[in-house]
């Protein structure tokens, strides 16, 4: 990240019509770590409460984030009025991260991600009515629907038969993070956060929910940090560190760049890595519904990042 600071006066705020090959690159080391996440929380679980875990993350990454913006004398508020749809940004993002990290108590990862993962289609119906030149066409929502069949084609038949019957209760916070998440994307690009520093955009949302979480986690009578175990150290260490300060503070220079919707439809790649890592890490299953899955996800986000023809572009 330490090479952003040079690029404040001439790349940093310039809109790039297509995803290229290097933010291709950058998403899918993304969609890597943030499948991975969800396996990580899971591992967590056994030495800390699920949404008093959310805080502690967002408590270390905000931490982090706070040094290297004083490195790089950037401020953190600053004169823009930037900092108060940051601080609405913040609740979304508390709220998104409480239902995900909640619902992994009722629900297994391998659900959780697929749910968490129909945030595209909040955004590509807000985008609509926010930045009407980002819509997607009638080809691109073929691609959306593609990506979406092969998620949901790699899990329909895992044989996951080791849920609870209150499973329900996490898929629906699940569902309801995608929403928060959705949201909390629209409210960056269609606010003057997507004009702001990426490392400011990223501050708001981690301070805000590093102080609400730890609230929401002891109003809902969670037992905390019950037990310290290299695993228990390890996996905070990933979602603090490597996930919500490093492959955030990219993500949201990537929205700074790139068309929201092709970001977002790229992120349907993340699901398979999560299966991937819940049969490395958890021993799941594996299911040949990946392959499968994996050649859908693939087509629909080759036909959303496509070029247009130039007779599409003209009737624009």
């Amino acid at each position: 990240m330490s090479h952003w600071g040079p690029l404040r006066g001439s790349l940093l705020f310039t809109r790039r019509p297509q995803l290229d090959l290097f933010g291709a690159g950058i998403l899918l080391v993304l969609c890597i770590l943030w499948g991975i996440q969800q396996v990580t929380i899971k591992l967590a679980l056994e030495g800390i409460s699920p949404v008093m875990q959310g805080g502690l993350r967002s408590v270390i990454a905000v931490a982090l984030l706070y040094f290297w913006m004083r490195a790089k004398s950037i401020p953190v508020f600053g004169t823009d009025g930037a900092w108060r749809p940051g601080m609405v940004a913040g609740m979304l993002f508390a709220v998104e991260f409480a239902l995900i990290y909640w619902g992994l108590a009722f629900t297994s990862a391998s659900r959780m991600i697929v749910f968490i993962y129909l945030a595209p289609f909040v955004v590509a119906a807000g985008i609509h009515v926010i930045v009407p030149e980002e819509r997607l066409r009638g080809l691109q929502f073929l691609g959306m629907a593609l990506a979406f069949a092969g998620v949901v084609f790699v899990f329909q038949d895992r044989g996951d038969s080791v849920l609870s019957e209150r499973a329900w209760i996490g898929d629906l916070m699940g569902i309801g993070g995608a929403v928060f998440w959705g949201a909390t994307t629209l409210v960056i690009r269609a606010t003057r956060m997507v004009r702001i520093e990426p490392s400011r955009a990223l501050f708001y949302q981690l301070l805000v929910s590093a102080l609400l979480l730890p609230i929401i986690s002891m109003l809902l009578g969670e037992p905390g940090v019950i037990s310290v175990t290299p695993m228990v150290i390890g996996s905070m260490a990933f979602q603090g560190v490597v996930v919500a300060f490093a492959s955030y503070l990219a993500w949201f220079w990537l929205l700074a760049h790139y068309p929201v919707p092709q970001l977002s439809s790229f992120t349907f790649m993340a699901p398979l890595f999560g299966v991937a890592a819940g049969v490395i890490v958890l021993n799941e299953p594996f299911s040949t519904g990946l392959l499968v899955g994996g050649g859908l996800v693939a087509s629909g986000i080759y036909v959303v990042n496509r070029r247009q023809l130039p007779a599409m572009a003209a009737s624009d």
